[in-house]
């Protein structure tokens, strides 16, 4: 079973459903794992950049970051938490606006990206990117959403 809590921590418009988060979260998870505990966490641009200065060393809210779930030594590593997504609904929000995307189109993309995160999926190098985007083309294209990356739908994510 694949068990998504999902936390929106702060006030803004178009956040998606809790329902449409889990869809998306299942369908990365789809082939890779039948039961998985994912927790995506909606924040402000003040609590996502804290995040990401903590974590990343970088001092500015960023879209997604990914927390992957790191098993205490002596603890069952086949546990079925899989990791913390957190996402900065102000970030997203200018982002679609600056791409000309839809909101929604651009949330599912957040959650598709950020989830790969957690399943070990990087874009550090060239080769990786590739496969990254890839992956994230095919698993939107069977949400309904169109290419992310194609030419007028702007940059690629921070995370």
């Amino acid at each position: 079973m694949i068990t998504v809590v999902y936390q929106v921590a702060c006030e803004a418009d178009m956040v998606p459903s809790r329902a449409r988060v889990e869809r998306w979260v299942a369908a990365v998870l789809a082939g890779h794992r039948d039961e998985a505990e994912v927790v995506v966490r909606v924040v402000t641009a003040e609590e996502g950049r804290q995040l990401n200065s903590n974590y990343r060393g970088r001092d500015y809210a960023t879209n997604v970051l990914s927390f992957p779930f790191e098993a205490p030594p002596g603890f069952d590593e086949d546990l079925p938490e899989l990791g913390d997504l957190v996402i900065c609904a102000e970030v997203v929000a200018d982002e679609a606006a600056e791409q000309g995307k839809p909101p929604e189109h651009h949330w599912a993309h957040m959650v598709v990206h950020g989830t790969l995160h957690l399943l070990g999926y990087d874009h550090m190098e060239e080769v990786e990117a590739l496969e990254m985007e890839g992956t994230e083309q095919r698993i939107l294209a069977g949400l309904g959403i169109p290419d992310p990356y194609r030419e007028e739908a702007g940059a690629s994510p921070q995370a």
